[in-house]
Formats: structure tokens, sequence, C-alpha cells
């Protein structure tokens, strides 16, 4: 019977090591806060990425949006790298993003420090504009009416000339344009410029600059919405081009945006 006690007190003994040890090993430690986010804005949808993550037992991220910087942040979703695409993002809506990391005992960062926001905006591709002086009423382009309007109508933001052989993009003297030099694609301009635009010439109302095949140019427009469009093609009686337009009166972001703050403010889940 002794023994048998013994046996029995060895066994509590050794359990209760193997409890403690395992108390010891459990880890309650979240993960750093992710960093760096970038927002890169499209068309109904915000592409969100930052910095991976080195924790040796990361399991993954959540992704949360909120309508203010300093606001509540729900849920969105998840990944299990360092990117996700918030499709359900509304073209003219401006959205704060944060990201959290979490280890695979459930241990969940705070959310990210960045001041991050996105604003998707319409865009299209391969819009055409034809030559002012033979058809006037298919020069100009409308970006918030997404269509062809007349070279001197009041909504054309920009129309096409064919001067002698030399091809221009032009806009009226209450229009702001500039050329951002040659470009891969549509999305290599981030955002409008705050200087640099096209001076006005003495005696004209008009403000052109010449059109080139792989440039980007940033129009103001007359409302106060800034946009930008790619020439994709010239011949000598058209132009055909890309283009993406900002919504959001004032808004200067065309692509993507990424600001850190001095400090770090504690954001709220809901």
């Amino acid at each position: 019977m002794k023994k048998i006690l013994n046996y029995f007190i060895i066994s509590l003994v050794g359990l209760f090591s193997i409890a403690c040890q395992s108390n010891d090993d459990y880890d309650d430690t979240p993960p750093n806060p992710p960093k760096n986010l970038i927002v890169t804005a499209g068309d109904n949808k915000t592409e969100i990425s930052w910095d991976e993550n080195r924790e040796s037992d990361l399991s993954g991220y959540n992704i949360y949006y909120s309508l203010e910087y300093d606001g509540k942040y729900e849920l969105i979703g998840n990944s299990e790298v360092n990117y996700f695409v918030d499709k359900d993002a509304v073209n003219g809506e401006k959205y704060f993003y944060a990201v959290t990391a979490y280890d695979y005992n459930g241990n969940e960062s705070e959310l990210s420090y960045d001041y991050i926001y996105g604003i998707s905006r319409p865009e299209g591709f391969n819009q055409t504009v034809f030559d002012y002086l033979k058809y006037p009423t298919q020069a100009g382009y409308s970006l918030s009416k997404k269509n062809n309007v007349p070279f001197d109508d009041l909504e054309a933001d920009f129309f096409f000339e064919n001067y002698n052989g030399t091809f221009y993009l032009n806009v009226w003297s209450d229009t702001d344009i500039q050329d951002m030099g040659e470009t891969v694609s549509l999305y290599d301009i981030n955002a409008a410029p705050m200087s640099g635009w096209v001076p006005m010439i003495d005696g004209e109302n008009v403000k052109y600059t010449e059109a080139k095949i792989g440039h980007t140019y940033i129009i103001w427009t007359l409302d106060n919405h800034f946009a930008k469009i790619r020439v994709t093609q010239i011949t000598s009686q058209r132009l055909v081009f890309d283009w993406a337009y900002q919504m959001v009166e004032g808004e200067r972001q065309l692509k993507r945006e990424i600001k850190l703050r001095d400090g770090k403010m504690i954001l709220k889940k809901n």
C-alpha cells in the first residue's frame, strides 16, 4: 500500500511539473503592430499593403477600417500575407485603414499606427478624342461625365489639337494642366502636384502642352477636381488615352496614400 501511495504522490508531482512547464511555455505576447501601410486607390476598390512582420509564430493579419481616423475601426477581413484588397470600397468615399497581426495562440497586436486612408475613384481605358479643327463636337472630354463633349462645351475638361503636325492637349484658362513625363502605366502617378502648372500666355484663353505617347498629364478642373490621363496612341485625327478622376473636391490623391504620424495614438476596434 505504501508503494502504491508513493507512486501516486510521484505521479501527482509529475503532473504538477508538466502543468507548470506548460504554463511557462504558454505565449501571451502579441506580435508588434504592422508598419508602413500603403493604400492604392482603384475603381471601387482599395489595395492595402504593409511591411511583413518577422515574428516566428505569426499566423496572419486582420484588416480594419473606419470613416474617421480616430473613430471606431471595424474588421473587414484577414490575410495570411501582407496584402489585402477592400472590394467593398465605394468611389468618392474616404476610408481610414489599420492592420493588426496575430499569432498561433490568438494574441492580436494593437492597430497599426500609420495615418492612412484611401479614396477609390473611377477610371477608364482606351477613350478617344478627335482633332477639334475637324471634329469639334467630339474633340473634348468630360471626366465627370465620362464621355466626349464639344471642345468649347462648359463640361470639356480638355480637348485635342493637331496643329500642323504637332499634337497638343488643350485646357481653357480656368483649368490647369501639367505634363508629368513618361510613365509605364496610368498608375505610376500617385497624386496631383502642388505647383508646376502650364502658365497662361498673354492674350490667349487656352493653356496647352504637347501631347506625347506614354506621357501622363494631371488636370486640375474648373470645379476643383484632380484627374490624370495617359496618352496611349496618337494619329493625325485622334488621341487615345486612359484616365482616372478623383470625385472628392480638392483631394489630390489619385492612386496611393501613406503618412506616418509623430507619436502613437491608440486606435479603437469595434
